[in-house]
């Protein structure tokens, strides 16, 4: 490692926090929350491994960290009415990109870990499934939230982790097009709105 790039960010918390997050979210992307050391997280971040527990604690909150920043950029990230397309969109992804731009799908590499697992659960239960549930107004839309992501992640897991065929030659945009339709029955407004009351 660089001494100069160490005693830099040794000056900029910020970006030692960023550099960290980015490593980590490439790091738990690549090989899931049980397989991914701190050691190897400093390291790719170029930083003393003692920085990541002083800015996170423990790598179950960093594993926290990297969830909540991609979350926030996926829910935000857009028009409202296109979230279920983004979120399918983002679990469908093969690329994985940098820190914590990774896919949501490699992110479920995780869940064999009871931690991280659980992190994952209140993420999509919570952020996703509520914000989901704002596109239905049938009583039950937080079951239809849940069957949605239920749905789309199972789609992810098949296709992008035990690859099966013919799902996993698929193009995304195929596969995308038929769950939409499902989905636009799933979360369907069934009162008229204000614009369209005679």
């Amino acid at each position: 490692m660089c001494e100069d790039r160490q005693s830099r960010r040794r000056r900029d918390p910020a970006a030692t926090r960023t550099a960290l997050l980015r490593a980590a979210g490439e790091l738990f992307a690549e090989r899931g929350f049980d397989q991914t050391t701190v050691r190897e997280v400093a390291s790719r971040a170029e930083v003393n491994q003692a920085l990541l527990f002083r800015y996170f604690g423990s790598k179950q909150e960093l594993f926290a960290e990297v969830l909540s920043h991609n979350s926030e950029a996926l829910l935000d990230g857009g028009e409202p009415e296109e979230l279920p397309r983004r979120i399918l969109e983002s679990v469908l992804s093969e690329h994985v990109g940098s820190g914590t731009e990774h896919t949501l799908v490699a992110l479920l590499r995780s869940f064999s870990d009871e931690r991280a697992a659980r992190l994952l659960r209140d993420e999509l239960g919570g952020a996703y499934a509520e914000r989901l549930a704002r596109f239905t107004d049938a009583s039950d839309a937080e079951l239809r939230a849940d069957l949605v992501l239920a749905w789309f992640f199972g789609v992810g897991m098949m296709r992008s982790v035990l690859r099966k065929s013919p799902l996993a030659e698929a193009p995304t945009e195929v596969v995308v097009d038929h769950l939409m339709r499902a989905v636009s029955l799933l979360l369907e407004k069934n009162s008229p709105s204000e614009g369209d009351e005679g």
